[in-house]
């Protein structure tokens, strides 16, 4: 087992790696940037090196400097929570050739599932359903009319390297799909420095339904069953939910099938994510893989009793997974809300500053995970989230009962957050009827683009 390991990241992702490597008696090296000097996962860790200025470009995307502190502290490896460098082959293989293990997939493993068109490859070889698309990425806007013509319109534009929503655009004819195929190029190489743009048959009410893999170095992989990603706003996941309501056993079982199907072509270890659309009762589709540990991993933790990043450590270490399929089971219902400084009331404009209050929830079933504390400046150069609220009960019914109940004891202030809008989608009937899909923010909430 490792004795010491860094976390390439910040934010509740880096306190909740510290917490898991601490409790392994793993010493913990953060690295921060100048905006989070404050933090208080920085004042936890065993030791702390400043990386840069606050600026991701400058600081947390530097791997350089990650691996240069990594060698400094004497890091036996490096954890890359989500988002930042997590899914950069790259930098994994940056990090194994410095001698520090990368707790991850394999550079080839992320190679083939962490690049949406290749992994649309592997998961067609792998037997694994796919939406009717191009073969591969596309070269200009002339070849994707052609493509599309095929398909048949709407067509849904996706950047081959895409992630949260980003160079994703929605064409129903082919002048719209030449317009909007020059701007999803322009949006992904600003976002991931790769223009490639493929195409998919656009999906008008599907539910996002991902699938939790967990696979080790020995060949061993199990799913930890389905998260429901269905409440979303413009790609962005709001609030997410295990198991899926309105899944049939059936159905639950072949998307199970499916995702272990495809870690295993890719050859896989750690844990990741495989998603899906579903479409009405039985069809399903593959749509991408990630990666990497997921903001909404708690959920799955919760009705499976498995923490998954002590789990993607102790496999990064070379060690077997301690349990089969048969040995892990699906309990009761989780919610997860994401609790972001940002204004629905005003375009969800972010509200940085500085938290003077926040007083998290409690009681039976109830987990908050976040970094933030009275006095905790909320940087504009991050992402938005401060907080993951996330209830454990029985049944459904139950969890939505004490999210409700978590949600109006939860205060932040004077900071505008997502809070009162959980709290609008938790109360209405289509929501407690488990009456979701990727349509139903736009569907319900008129004023919430």
């Amino acid at each position: 087992m490792f004795k010491r390991v860094l976390i390439a990241n910040r934010g509740e992702i880096a306190l909740r790696i510290l917490r898991a490597c601490h409790e392994m008696n793993i010493e913990v090296v953060c690295v921060y940037s100048e905006a989070d000097k404050d933090a208080a996962y920085v004042q936890m860790a065993d030791r702390a090196i400043c990386i840069g200025p606050a600026a991701a470009r400058d600081s947390y995307l530097k791997s350089d400097r990650i691996i240069a502190a990594a060698e400094v502290a004497n890091a036996d490896a490096i954890h890359p929570g989500y988002g930042f460098l997590a899914e950069n082959a790259v930098f994994a293989d940056k990090c194994r050739g410095s001698n520090v293990e990368f707790i991850g997939p394999t550079a080839e493993a992320m190679s083939k599932l962490g690049d949406k068109a290749t992994a649309l490859e592997v998961a067609r070889a792998a037997k694994v359903p796919t939406i009717p698309g191009s073969e591969g990425a596309l070269e200009n806007p002339r070849e994707a009319v052609l493509v599309a013509k095929k398909l048949g319109y709407p067509i849904m534009l996706k950047a081959s390297a895409g992630g949260g929503g980003r160079g994703m655009r929605i064409a129903r004819n082919a002048k719209e799909l030449e317009e909007q195929f020059a701007q999803a190029q322009v949006e992904s190489q600003a976002a991931f420095n790769d223009n490639r743009i493929y195409l998919e048959r656009y999906l008008e009410h599907p539910r996002h339904v991902e699938i939790q893999v967990l696979a080790d170095q020995h060949g061993h992989v199990v799913h930890l069953y389905e998260r429901d990603c269905s409440i979303q706003r413009r790609y962005q996941k709001l609030i997410e939910e295990a198991p899926s309501p309105g899944l049939d056993t059936r159905t639950r079982a072949d998307l199970c099938k499916a995702a272990v199907r495809l870690a295993k072509a890719s050859g896989y270890s750690s844990a990741g994510t495989v998603e899906f659309l579903v479409e009405g009762k039985r069809s399903f589709y593959f749509i991408e893989a990630n990666t990497r540990i997921q903001v909404e991993h708690p959920v799955t933790e919760m009705i499976t009793g498995v923490d998954l990043i002590k789990a993607q450590i102790r496999v990064a270490a070379g060690e077997q997974l301690p349990f089969t399929q048969r040995d892990i089971k699906c309990n009761g219902a989780a919610i997860e809300c994401r609790i972001n400084a940002e204004d629905p009331e005003r375009g969800f404009m972010p509200s940085a500053g500085t938290i003077e209050t926040f007083r998290p929830p409690g009681g039976f079933g109830v987990r908050v995970d976040s970094h933030a504390y009275d006095g905790y400046r909320i940087s504009p150069n991050y992402d938005s989230m401060i907080a993951k609220l996330i209830v454990f009960q029985k049944t459904r019914e139950d969890a939505i009962d004490t999210m409700l109940r978590s949600l109006r004891e939860f205060e932040i202030s004077p900071n505008k957050t997502t809070i009162p809008l959980h709290r609008r989608i938790l109360s209405m009937d289509a929501f407690r009827n488990g009456e979701v899909d990727t349509g139903f923010i736009p569907r319900h909430l008129d004023n919430v683009g």
